[in-house]
Formats: structure tokens, C-alpha cells, sequence
């Protein structure tokens, strides 16, 4: 183990996109000395300036740290950079911080035990300028103990929110697929009502603080909903799943008559439906939830 300070020790960050050359200018801020490789050339120009150290190989750049950090487009991508360096990677820890899905992670999980790779999996909740500030939430999972040694440098990356989860290599990759699914579920949500409003000459920058708004009142559903869902019971201490139906054929046919992209809203009334089929018609909205458990028919 380096007998280096926190704040002094060594990292190697793999793939410098635009969220690696965020990683790896992060540590170097904080006095990390970092030594960074990427497929291609120019990318480490900026980050070699400001004294970062290009490695010129994959296995020269794993080697010329104890922690490993890669983030690259895809699991396909780690596996091919870091399967023909398996033996170099052998006793050090390797922090992955590759968007992928949980079975993935676990079955990188497994490969990294085989190699003798102490192997943390992680999720950025945050844009690339984000990286190094109060505005920036990273997940890890794995053993809890990798995580404890490497806690101060990891700690740089998301300097308020710096999140360990679980000793399930997979739950970081999962959280992170849950919250894309809020994501795209928000921001699909506001692009329908925005082309809803266009039919009236609305703009989309003048109905954006209204919807900011309605986005969190929404939010404050979460907390009420989770204990429902927790407990398996769905008082409809606000609506019941019944009234949502009439509300969201009204949206239906409202995108009908002003010939906007029905899809979303049917897709609401249809659960809905279903919801109400099997008896949850007088439920809150979680009770939706039950649909969301089955799998697609």
C-alpha cells in the first residue's frame, strides 16, 4: 500500500472522451499526480500541460498506478483495452466508471476476481463540467473495503455527493439505469407538452418555468409513493387511479385534435387501463407499479 498522503496519491485514468478528460483533470486539481492514455492522439494535449503523464500503451498506464480509473463508450470497449493487460492489473483497483447495465458489472466483477483485480463499479450522475464540483453525484459498488482505501481521491470527482451503495458490483449500473429512466421520462414528458403549447404559438421558453414548476410538485410524490410501494399498500390519499384515467384521455384526445405524436399519452392511458383491469381503480398511482413489475407481453 503507497505510503503517499491522500491527497498525493497516484491515479491512471483510462479514456479521455469528454467525461475522462473530466476525471483526469479533477485529480490533477487536487495534486493527484495522473497519468492518462487514450486510443487516440490530441486528446491528452490539454491535460499533459497541466502535468498529467500520457502512458504510451494501455499496459504502461495501468502500471504506473495502484487505482485505475476507466471510463470509456462501452463495456465491449474496457474488455478490449484491458483483457490483453489482465496481468498487470493484477493486486491493484480498478474503478469503472463505464455507463453499462448490472449484468455487465457483475460479469466484469467476475472477470476482474480471476485476475486478482480488487474491482469497484461505478455510475456519474453528473455532466462532464460538473466533474471536481458540489454538482456532481458518483455511485460505487463493490468491496467496501477498495472504496474505504481510495475514498480521499475518489472523493475529488464529486466533492458533495461521493456515494458508496453496496457490496453488489451490479447496484451502481442499476441505480444509474433507474435514474435514466426518470430522466427520459421527464424530459420526454416536457417535449410532448412543448409541442402540445407550439399549437398555440406557445414557446417552449416561455412555458419553461411552469413546467420546472409542475416537475417539482411531482417530485414531491416520491416520498409519499416510496412508502406505498414499500408497503405494498396504495391509499388514494390524493387521486385515485380512476380519476387519472379520465385525465389522460383528455390528453389523448387533445394530442389527436392538434395532430401531436400520440404515443406517449396512450402509453399513459393503457397502463392505466390495465391498472384499473386488475382492480386498482380506487388505488393511488403507485399502485401502477404492479404493471411495471410484469414483464413486457
Amino acid at each position: 500500500m503507497s505510503t503517499l498522503p491522500p491527497s498525493q496519491a497516484p491515479v491512471t485514468v483510462v479514456g479521455l472522451g469528454l467525461m475522462g478528460q473530466a476525471l483526469a483533470a479533477a485529480f490533477l486539481a487536487k495534486g493527484h499526480p495522473t497519468t492518462v492514455w487514450n486510443r487516440s492522439a490530441g486528446k491528452s494535449d490539454e491535460l499533459v500541460a497541466n502535468g498529467a503523464t500520457l502512458a504510451d500503451s494501455v499496459k504502461s498506464a495501468v502500471e504506473a498506478s495502484p487505482l485505475v480509473v476507466i471510463c470509456v463508450s462501452d463495456y465491449d470497449a474496457v474488455h478490449g483495452l484491458l483483457d490483453p493487460v489482465g496481468s498487470s492489473l493484477a493486486s491493484r483497483t480498478l474503478v469503472n466508471l463505464t455507463t453499462a447495465s448490472s449484468t455487465q458489472a457483475r460479469e466484469t466483477a467476475q472477470w476482474a476476481a480471476k485476475l486478482d483485480i480488487t474491482y469497484l463499479d461505478g455510475a456519474i450522475l453528473a455532466l462532464p463540467q460538473a466533474i471536481g464540483s458540489a454538482e456532481a453525484t458518483l455511485l460505487y459498488s463493490g468491496p467496501k473495503v477498495a472504496f474505504e482505501q481510495h475514498q480521499a481521491t475518489l472523493q475529488v470527482l464529486g466533492e458533495a455527493a461521493t456515494i458508496y451503495l453496496d457490496e453488489d458490483h451490479g447496484l451502481s449500473a442499476l441505480y444509474d439505469m433507474s435514474v435514466l429512466s426518470i430522466m427520459w421520462g421527464v424530459l420526454n414528458s416536457f417535449l410532448h407538452a412543448a409541442a402540445l403549447l407550439e399549437t398555440a404559438n406557445v414557446k417552449a421558453t416561455t412555458f419553461a418555468e411552469l413546467a420546472t414548476t409542475a416537475i417539482n410538485v411531482t417530485a414531491e410524490y416520491a416520498s409519499a409513493y416510496a412508502q406505498q410501494i414499500d408497503e405494498g399498500e396504495y391509499p388514494a390519499t390524493d387521486a385515485t387511479v380512476n380519476v387519472h384515467v379520465g385525465g389522460m384521455t383528455h390528453l389523448l384526445e387533445e394530442s389527436q385534435a392538434l395532430g401531436v405524436n400520440t404515443e406517449l399519452p396512450r402509453f399513459f392511458l393503457e397502463l392505466a387501463k390495465r391498472a384499473v383491469a386488475d382492480g386498482d381503480a380506487e388505488n393511488s398511482y403507485a399502485a401502477l407499479i404492479k404493471q411495471f413489475r410484469k414483464p413486457a407481453a
